[in-house]
């Protein structure tokens, strides 16, 4: 579990609820009709924006953000060093009887293993890192659009209270309640937008740069291995896409097929 994007949102939504309740009664808080512009209004701009498998893909990452672990690049780093060990020992052929987790991995290993050129190499693993971006893309601007229609929607459900208040002026002591509730789907509106899609679309976007170092790691570390480079050369170039601080250091041991 990512215990930052846990704690985050679980105090965010504590201080927000703390202070509604020392401010006064909580009910006051709570309009329906409100949740229903501002919620029903959201998703429908939303589905009018994006394929529905897109939405869907979105609130399943949205779901790993809270689930996982960040991957550690040095992790990759050892391993990558660790497949160029065993390929100088047991020859490159060896990489194909490994099973991987990470398929753009086991990608590579296959095509090391069949003696694929270094151009070939490169373009079909750069191909596989760009549409992993583009994927990637859709599901923030998911979030971000969601950013912007939840307060506009907000908005539009203070002017339809606004609207519903400015016919019944000639009750004076309607004034104050019904403003409150006008107001109330702005409120809405912009604890969405600057609690939940906001913060988890930039999450996402960090995630993903993380994942492209990886996938970077690994692409570099397949054309050192395809030019028969030494654990340490591939160590030192691979470990470069960390920042020093954060490096570990080599680790020699050979996996095991």
């Amino acid at each position: 579990m990512d215990l930052a994007s846990f704690a985050g949102i679980i105090s965010g939504i504590s201080l927000i609820l703390a202070a509604m309740f020392m401010g006064g009664d909580m009910g006051s808080f709570l309009n329906i009709p409100g949740i229903m512009i501002v919620f029903g209004g959201t998703i429908a701009a939303t589905l009018l924006t994006f394929q529905i498998t897109d939405v869907m893909s979105a609130w399943r990452a949205a779901a790993i953000v809270f689930r996982e672990d960040k991957k550690d690049p040095n992790v990759m780093v050892s391993t990558m060093v660790e497949l160029c060990t065993l390929s100088r020992r047991q020859g490159i052929v060896a990489l194909s009887k490994l099973e991987f987790d990470e398929d753009f991995l086991k990608k590579a290993c296959n095509l090391i293993a069949d003696g694929t050129k270094e151009d070939m190499m490169r373009d079909t693993l750069t191909i596989e890192i760009d549409s992993m971006k583009q994927r990637h893309f859709i599901i923030q601007d998911v979030f971000k659009k969601m950013a912007t229609y939840a307060p506009a929607f907000g908005m539009i459900g203070t002017l339809i209270g606004l609207i519903q208040m400015l016919t019944r002026l000639s009750d004076p002591e309607s004034v104050g309640p019904n403003m409150a509730v006008a107001l109330l789907t702005t409120f809405y509106g912009s604890l969405l937008a600057t609690l939940i899609f906001t913060p988890i679309g930039g999450k996402l976007r960090a995630r993903t740069m993380l994942e492209v170092i990886n996938l970077e790691i690994i692409f570099e570390g397949a054309i050192s291995i395809l030019s028969d480079n030494n654990p340490m050369l591939v160590y030192e170039k691979l470990s470069s896409y960390i920042p020093a601080k954060l490096r570990k250091p080599m680790q020699k041991k050979v996996m095991k097929r």
